[in-house]
């Protein structure tokens, strides 16, 4: 048993190796300090605060929950190994304890050890396919254009009930609505992180300008009508009309920028989800330095033109 452990735990080593030669060193050494800034300054707002630690533990099994879901090799565990979940439980801890010694450091004791019981607990989940099936997927409330919403939302349209509610629970503070939008939008992030078949892409597309604009307004249209009720939460509370406004654009800003990431990077999968984290990574960690703005505007600029020059590339324009 601890030897069948500890041989998955070295392919699972050895697969995050591959992945992260593919990524490069030079995204590598860019992408890890601005992530590790990033996330750990949201973790260490959250452990001092009494009542916002405790979002950090189901933060981290969310995260968990939706990246076991959609893990590709479940079905092959199962198939190899009878005790395989076992194998899931301990690489799931692993993941979940640097949060927990975060938090313990913070002395939010409760929020930690529920971090640690709560993370290993996703390895009972079943995938997403075998949950759903192919004869009984709910019927979805997005048109079928907005492809990414209709799956996206499939696999993780539950948390929006679980941050609007947290959201109402702290609405007095505009950081409860703020955060429950950093929620909102690492689940509208997973929507774009998978680039869809270029024969798709072919036949939807007349011109690259023409897709794009069309994703985005989509896209933008869609994230809209489900961050309207925290911005609705922050505009009636302390943050005022102007702040709710000011909110809206930036998180707007940011889906757009997530959108023209995926197609600028388009079609390698772990390219987009590697540019999609640093530009997440540089968003969390610089507000407030002078040179955010320049950033913003840099990233901006520079995702229009990539996504356009490499669709007109796909399409053979």
């Amino acid at each position: 048993m601890t030897q069948a452990l500890f041989a998955y735990l070295l392919m699972r080593r050895r697969l995050i190796d591959r992945l992260l030669l593919e990524v490069g060193w030079v995204r590598l050494g860019l992408l890890v300090p601005m992530l590790l800034a990033a996330v750990g300054r949201v973790v260490v707002l959250a452990a001092i605060s009494p009542e916002w630690q405790w979002v950090v533990p189901m933060s981290v099994a969310l995260l968990l929950a939706s990246a076991h879901r959609q893990r590709s090799d479940l079905q092959f565990l199962a198939i190899s190994a009878s005790a395989y979940r076992s194998w899931l439980v301990v690489e799931y801890l692993l993941w979940a304890i640097p949060v927990a010694v975060v938090l313990a450091l913070f002395q939010s004791w409760g929020a930690a050890g529920l971090t640690l019981l709560l993370a290993p607990g996703v390895a009972v989940l079943p995938p997403v396919r075998e949950a759903l099936g192919t004869r009984n997927k709910p019927q979805s409330w997005f048109r079928s254009e907005a492809f990414e919403w209709v799956s996206g939302m499939r696999a993780g349209g539950w948390a929006w009930l679980v941050l609007l509610a947290g959201a109402v629970w702290q609405h007095a503070s505009p950081l409860g609505p703020v955060l429950a939008l950093v929620g909102w939008f690492l689940v509208v992030l997973t929507c774009y992180g998978v680039p869809e078949p270029t024969t798709m892409l072919v036949l939807a597309a007349r011109s690259a300008s023409q897709f794009l604009g069309h994703r985005l307004v989509l896209g933008l249209g869609y994230g809209g009508l489900t961050a309207a009720p925290f911005w609705w939460l922050l505009a009636v509370g302390p943050a005022g009309i102007g702040g709710a406004v000011a909110v809206a654009v930036v998180w707007l800003g940011l889906v757009g920028l997530m959108i023209l990431t995926k197609y600028a990077f388009y079609s390698n999968a772990m390219h987009i989800r590697i540019t999609q984290a640093l530009v997440v990574g540089v968003i969390l960690a610089l507000p407030g330095n002078p040179v955010y703005p320049v950033l913003l505007l840099v990233a901006a600029v520079g995702l229009i033109w990539q996504s356009q020059h490499r669709l007109r590339t796909v399409l053979g324009h």
